[in-house]
């Protein structure tokens, strides 16, 4: 007799075997339900809490340009990260991002707004993750205090997990083409 889900269940659907062919009935349908849900979700389910926690350092990312504060906007580096901005310019370090920033968070980015619009990750392993993270920039000034107008571009990271944080590890950025400003 071919073995089956029915097969199983009508040969031990007996008072006495009720117990194993609910068993049997759960065992076949979990997989199956577990599976859906995944493709549901649209991502894999072991990565639903690593997509949350680097989309956190996105935020605060975020967060520590718009509130102008080097130490936060640089505590989602890691401390030997490299940084490379849109002139081509690169750091190493947390510290040596403090020290690119902090003097344009004082000038041309006091008032500004970075809005992060959308982001793709990809995962290469379970601990490092490539991210792409579209971006715009309003309220520039110039040193002069003329107003300098909006930029859009493309921040390409590399974030890795360490110690069961993730944190950015590398980081490219990139004024996209149709930017209204090339300056920085």
């Amino acid at each position: 007799m071919f073995c089956n889900k029915k097969n199983i269940i009508r040969n031990y659907n007996t008072k006495k075997t009720r117990p194993y062919a609910i068993f049997i009935t759960i065992l076949y349908n979990f997989p199956v339900q577990f599976i859906a849900m995944a493709f549901l979700l649209n991502k894999p389910l072991s990565d639903i809490s690593d997509n949350e926690s680097i989309e956190n350092i996105l935020k605060d990312f975020a967060g520590g340009w718009n509130e102008h504060d080097v130490k936060k906007f640089s505590k989602v580096f890691a401390i030997d990260a490299d940084f490379t901005n849109v002139m081509g310019v690169s750091k190493q370090g947390r510290t040596g991002i403090e020290e690119m920033h902090a003097p344009l968070f004082k000038t041309i980015w006091a008032h500004s707004i970075l809005k992060i619009s959308q982001t793709k990750i990809r995962f290469i392993k379970s601990d490092v993750a490539a991210v792409d993270a579209f971006w715009d920039l309003d309220c520039l000034k110039a040193p002069d205090g003329t107003d300098i107008p909006s930029r859009n571009g493309l921040l390409s990271f590399i974030i890795t997990k360490q110690k069961n944080s993730w944190l950015i590890t590398v980081m490219h950025n990139m004024d996209l083409p149709e930017s209204k400003s090339q300056k920085c």
